[in-house]
């Protein structure tokens, strides 16, 4: 199993170094772009990575563009004009940025969502409890505690 992620890890190796070699004003262009989901990739503990992941997908979408104009002139020197354009760099780190906004939020937002909708049947429940035992005549059980 550890085998297989380091033949992994170098194959990932081997093909970046074959980028850089082969385009390196592509590859310049992808590192700065990509540069706050390459630093999440880093700093992600998780197993799975899923802000790393997150980060990356919301940076990648607005580098397609960018590349292939790149791509399409030739590359090489192309690729300061690419780092050049503000709009380009502050839409990629911004999807980026989303992309973590995304993955730390929601699981909050659907668990608040989830705890309301639970709360909202636990009351609907009690509610129609207490109108059956009246509705019955029954007595309150010994051993029931009032409840909220």
């Amino acid at each position: 199993m550890a085998g297989q992620g380091r033949a992994l890890i170098w194959a990932q190796g081997l093909a970046c170094g074959g980028l850089v070699a082969m385009a390196p004003g592509v590859s310049l262009l992808l590192a700065v772009l990509l540069a706050p989901g390459i630093l999440a990739l880093a700093l992600d503990r998780l197993q799975g990575k899923p802000l790393a992941r997150a980060v990356l997908i919301g940076g990648a979408a607005p580098c397609v563009g960018p590349i292939m104009r790149l791509w399409a002139m030739g590359g090489g020197d192309s690729a300061l004009t690419g780092l050049a354009d503000l709009e380009v760099l502050c839409a990629a780190w911004g999807a980026g940025a989303a992309g973590w906004l995304c993955s730390v939020s929601l699981p909050l937002v659907v668990r608040l969502v989830l705890d309301g909708m639970s709360r909202s049947r636990a009351a609907r429940l009690r509610a129609e409890r207490d109108e059956l035992v009246r509705a019955w005549g029954l007595d309150d059980p010994p051993g029931r505690q009032v409840s909220d």
